[in-house]
């Protein structure tokens, strides 16, 4: 797991391989990664966007940008949590992830952005 704390919250990540949604003869690599948020200031937060980089090792690079995550825009008070899980495809057997998301701090209404730490998503056979 890889966490991260900034801006007064911290973001853990987990990730997996996902062997049932991938071919890797066809170059497709599906992996799932579990997100933990947790609120460590003294006033509610909001998520309102999120923003990803995701590098394939192929060289190439995507960018994902929208709002909330999931589908949602969680609401976290002072010491709460949020988790939820996504997942990502990859042509190559190794890539990585990092991002932001864009926060409210609900008593001042002021936006600001928390890292999302950089994860590694590695096909499980490689380092046989």
């Amino acid at each position: 797991m890889t966490s991260l704390i900034s801006e007064g919250v911290k973001v853990s990540v987990e990730t997996f391989y996902q062997p049932d949604y991938s071919n890797p003869l066809q170059s497709e690599f599906m992996f799932a990664y579990r997100i933990t948020i947790e609120n460590h200031n003294p006033f509610p937060v909001k998520l309102i966007r999120r923003h990803w980089k995701i590098f394939d090792s192929n060289g190439s690079n995507r960018e994902v940008e929208g709002e909330g995550v999931v589908g949602v825009q969680p609401t976290l008070n002072s010491g709460e949590q949020y988790q939820y899980v996504s997942g990502c495809n990859l042509r190559t057997e190794m890539g990585r992830m990092s991002g932001t998301y864009q926060m409210e701090n609900l008593n001042s209404k002021q936006l600001f952005n928390v890292s999302i730490p950089a994860f590694e998503m590695i096909f499980p056979y490689k380092g046989n």
